[in-house]
């Protein structure tokens, strides 16, 4: 019956999207925007980011966009794809050294890291909440390194990945999105990373790993303590968010990737460069893009 429920929910919301934007040109008298089924502006207000998409993560139907074919550069949403491959290669459970080139590689590109340490040995399972919550480039490699094998394995894996997903415009040249060997040399368009968080978001995994915000490592025999805390605010922020991954460089300015639940719909979009340098004005965006795209029908229906 739940199952039932939830394409029920699907097929209205894709209904919906498809009449809403005739039905918002005229505004109904005396109702107000909270009430109707449908947002009434044919766009959310305020959006910053050049490039964005909204979708119905569960049929995927695009509600909005702007510029949704455009490649950019998209900072440590690659992550993203980088936790793919190595879900989909399994064995989570195998140890992995962190070698003194995953550090060195951190800190020559000023990139976040996790603060792991040359030679402690962390699963492959901890160095993705490692990667995934503070956003460590350190993890990305350590995980690329031993996942390729080697870096270059690795890379040919992720584009291969991109190719299979039907991401004819996107590539990888790092596993963290670091601009190596330059600023535009990983890229990717909104529509093409929506389509990359539906996927994503299937594995169990991986969305228990999105939608956590902080890890504790105790201590081991090869590894230190670390707490890993998320880079996203929206998971203290904003009701119903489950995840998704941030990312900020020079170039790709503060990006965000997210979903969020409410009741019986689900929405996933991201937002590219919002700003220069300030995260919040992505997870500003994100939440403006979601509340013009909730759907109150559909948001105040509890489903299990």
């Amino acid at each position: 019956m739940r199952s039932y429920v939830r394409v029920l929910l699907a097929v209205v919301a894709g209904i919906l999207v498809i009449f809403a934007p005739t039905a918002a040109a005229a505004p109904f008298p005396g109702v107000s925007q909270a009430q109707l089924p449908f947002p009434l502006s044919l766009q959310p207000d305020g959006v910053r980011a050049p490039a964005a998409a909204l979708a119905e993560a569960n049929t995927g139907i695009f509600v909005w966009s702007r510029q949704p074919d455009t490649r950019l550069p998209i900072a440590s949403i690659t992550k993203v794809m980088t936790a793919v491959v190595v879900l989909e290669s399994g064995d989570l459970d195998r140890p992995i050294t962190v070698p003194r080139r995953a550090v060195d590689y951190a800190a020559a590109y000023g990139g976040s890291t996790a603060g792991l340490a040359p030679g402690e040995v962390l699963t492959a399972r901890q160095l993705l909440y490692a990667m995934m919550l503070p956003s460590g480039c350190d993890a990305a490699y350590a995980l690329a390194e031993a996942y390729g094998p080697g870096q270059d394995g690795f890379l040919a894996r992720m584009n291969a990945t991109a190719r299979r997903l039907g991401m004819p415009n996107t590539h990888f040249s790092d596993p963290s999105g670091l601009p190596a060997p330059d600023d535009f040399s990983t890229y990717s368009t909104p529509a093409e990373l929506v389509r990359l968080g539906r996927h994503a978001m299937a594995d169990p995994v991986f969305r228990e790993i999105a939608g956590s915000q902080i890890y504790h490592q105790p201590a081991g025999p090869a590894n230190r303590a670390h707490v890993w805390e998320t880079t996203n605010g929206l998971l203290r922020e904003y009701p119903g968010a489950t995840g998704i991954k941030t990312g900020s460089t020079d170039a790709a300015g503060t990006c965000l990737l997210f979903e969020a639940s409410r009741g019986g719909q689900r929405l996933i979009g991201v937002v590219l460069n919002s700003s220069p340098d300030d995260l919040a004005a992505a997870a500003g965006d994100a939440e403006r893009i979601m509340d013009w795209g909730f759907l109150p029908i559909l948001s105040s229906l509890p489903i299990g």
